[in-house]
């Protein structure tokens, strides 16, 4: 679990404190808390999807240790869109204090209700649109109308008697988005007008030199990619990527296919987009999974999650022949998204393991399939331009990402000394239009691991890695409670070990001796004799086999 350790002056009257609990030096966990006059806001409380050195974690959540305490203070909870590295975490604070109200765009809170119907918690929302404004306790807010690769993305400005800040959430400036909502840049330049004493940016393409590619141009290389398929064709995207879903749906009619919609997130998500009018489908070419098995292979598309090779995830289970869909040769599959970091060796497995069973793999490595959601260098340029904010804090991205952005930011004329390079639990106090850090707060990762939240430590993590790399080695040995001497055993059983078990016999000696010396020494402590056979066998398997694995030693008295 983590340690949070507060290191901060008390808030001074007339003071906005900007904290971010996630977000910083990574792309997940995306969470900031706003604090003026004793009252909290917090923006967007998203999830962290786990590494391969993470093994077993399903989820990685925000530390929300700094304000469990606090909660009765917090105004409400203001969700920029409906991805899982914004929204996912929203449960798990929300057990904590059920009516804590939540903000957002109508397909965002739809998104997020429907997450929260799972974990059997009713919310309390507010709908917001473009435009609009909000007063929560001290905390005026606007909300502007963002391009993202989901719609309904909102940036959100705060005002406070301390100053105004803007928040972009996830945005890009697409010139020609196909839902045809731009990127409020009037909003932009009347909020520069007004002066913007904070600006929070979205840094997750700010080392991508130029202008992110229009999304409508990814629907000519799918419509292409669809038309020649000789058979069926799968493709795999985020289960909330609305638009990319579109234009799988009108490229398939086009070519008089019908689709199937694979995974459970990705058939809510898209229901509920259909609902509310953000998911247009032509009549007649969604139909059922089942339904779609019996339909000829050049007359189908499947539509599935698992693009980021995700364990579980639709497209690794087809890989590795554990789903009802065996790909094949002829089959094709589109990998129509980019890689989350940190995940590329998994999405590569998953490509390896198609192609092996025949299948064409077509992935942003070999056509034009994918688009970010994110504004590249030049988009960031503008708004710098637009905004001239007085200070900067680079935010939802690797260490990389902040300094690229914070750099753009300095050549736009933000002094150096105004651009904030923080990370997660870093205290930046906002007043008359200066912004200090001062303090910094020890955060941990809080990891969900089935049922659990919370209980795994990174110790945990560590033994399933050597666990998974070393192998494991138990110890039975049973001895006379009086004497110590030896009555049964050592018996030794290995596991993640290419020798026989036979291969201990050596050291069997070497334990008894150990122990007898022990009982001599008139050691009866079973956890003392323990750590004398772990110490023993470590030795030993170290020199002769070239190996640390997890060894349980049981000494049982009799």
């Amino acid at each position: 679990m983590s340690s949070t350790v507060y290191d901060a002056p008390t808030l001074e009257p007339g003071t906005l404190r900007v904290t971010p609990l996630g977000g910083l030096g990574e792309v997940g966990r995306n969470m900031t808390v706003f604090e003026y006059d004793g009252k909290l806001l917090i923006v967007d409380c998203g999830v962290l999807f786990p590494e391969e050195h993470q093994p077993g974690v399903d989820l990685i959540l925000p530390d929300f240790e700094p304000i469990k305490n606090r909660l009765d203070d917090v105004v409400g909870i203001v969700l920029t869109h409906g991805h899982e590295d914004h929204i996912g975490a929203v449960p798990y604070l929300l057990k904590l204090k059920q009516d804590i109200p939540l903000i957002g765009s109508g397909l965002t809170l739809a998104l997020i209700e429907a997450k929260l119907k799972e974990h059997r918690i009713k919310a309390y929302t507010l709908t917001v649109a473009e435009g609009q404004h909000e007063k929560l306790g001290p905390f005026d807010l606007e909300f502007i109308a963002v391009n993202h690769s989901i719609p309904d993305a909102l940036a959100v400005a705060i005002r406070t008697p301390a100053g105004l800040v803007l928040a972009t959430g996830d945005f890009k400036m697409d010139q020609l988005p196909l839902d045809g909502r731009l990127t409020d840049l009037r909003a932009f330049a009347r909020l520069g007008e007004e002066g913007v004493d904070l600006f929070l940016v979205d840094s997750t393409n700010a080392d991508v030199p130029g202008f992110t590619p229009l999304e409508r141009s990814i629907g000519p290389v799918l419509d292409q990619v669809i038309g020649k398929a000789p058979r069926r064709v799968i493709v795999a995207s985020f289960s909330s990527h609305v638009h990319r879903v579109q234009q799988v749906l009108d490229a398939a009619a086009a070519h008089g296919r019908r689709v199937a919609l694979l995974g459970r997130s990705m058939v809510r998500n898209m229901t509920i987009a259909e609902d509310l009018g953000y998911l247009h489908v032509p009549d007649g070419v969604l139909i059922d999974y089942k339904k779609a098995q019996n339909l000829p292979d050049d007359q189908i598309v499947y539509m599935s999650t698992g693009s980021q090779g995700e364990p579980m995830a639709v497209l690794s289970r087809m890989a590795n022949h554990e789903h009802a869909i065996e790909v094949g040769e002829g089959d094709t599959v589109i990998l129509a998204s980019s890689l989350i970091p940190g995940n590329e060796n998994a999405v590569y497995r998953v490509i390896d393991g198609l192609t092996k069973l025949g299948a064409t793999v077509v992935h942003k490595g070999n056509a034009k399939v994918h688009v970010s959601g994110h504004a590249a260098a030049g988009e960031l340029l503008y708004c710098y331009n637009i905004l001239k904010p007085k200070n900067v804090l680079p935010v939802h991205g690797e260490y990389r990402h902040l300094i690229a952005n914070a750099k753009l930011a300095q050549d736009t004329g933000v002094p150096e000394g105004n651009t904030i390079i923080g990370e997660n639990g870093t205290i930046i106090d906002l007043k008359n239009g200066v912004a200090s850090v001062v303090g910094q707060l020890d955060l941990g990762f809080v990891y969900v691991d089935g049922s659990t939240v919370g209980e795994i430590t990174e110790a945990d993590l560590k033994d399933r890695r050597i666990l998974g790399e070393e192998g494991f080695i138990s110890v039975i040995v049973v001895v006379d409670a009086a004497t110590g001497r030896i009555i049964t055993g050592p018996e030794i059983h290995a596991r993640g070990f290419a020798e026989d078990d036979t291969v201990f016999d050596s050291v069997k000696p070497k334990i008894a001796a150990a122990l007898a010396e022990s009982a001599q020494a008139g050691v009866r402590d079973t956890h003392a004799l323990s750590q004398v056979v772990r110490r023993v066998i470590g030795r030993w398997v170290n020199q002769q086999l070239r190996r640390r694995p997890m060894i349980v030693p049981l000494v049982i008295e009799a």
